[in-house]
């Protein structure tokens, strides 16, 4: 029997259920957050489903980022949208290095 990651400090366990519930279970709290919108979030599943997940993220257009694993756990970081980050200015970082808020925006627009 083993516990399934539902977010920090909340874990559940079937006791009299197979692995193949459990990996059931995980791919459905993941199908309702991606449903629910939520942007990005992070949870432990077992290696196991991995390409199930992977598929999961694509068909919902989330990009999957796979962390720490081992033969029975790795760590999913899923988010919405493209993969790439989105970058923006900072203003008081700007201003600290010696420009204005109108000149960095032109400095990134070139």
């Amino acid at each position: 029997m083993r516990h399934i990651h539902l977010e920090d400090g909340l874990r559940l366990r079937f006791p009299a259920r197979d692995e193949e519930f459990n990996l059931g279970v995980e791919i459905g709290m993941l199908a309702a957050l991606m449903n629910a919108g939520v942007g990005e979030f992070t949870r432990w599943i077992a290696t196991s489903n991995l390409d199930q997940v992977r598929a999961l993220a694509e068909g919902t257009n989330y990009h999957l980022v796979v962390g720490p694993s081992d033969a029975a756990f790795s760590r999913a970081t899923l988010r919405a949208g493209c993969a790439r980050p989105k970058l923006r200015l900072v203003h008081a970082m700007a201003e600290a290095v010696g420009l204005s808020a109108r000149r960095a925006s032109l400095a990134l627009a070139q």
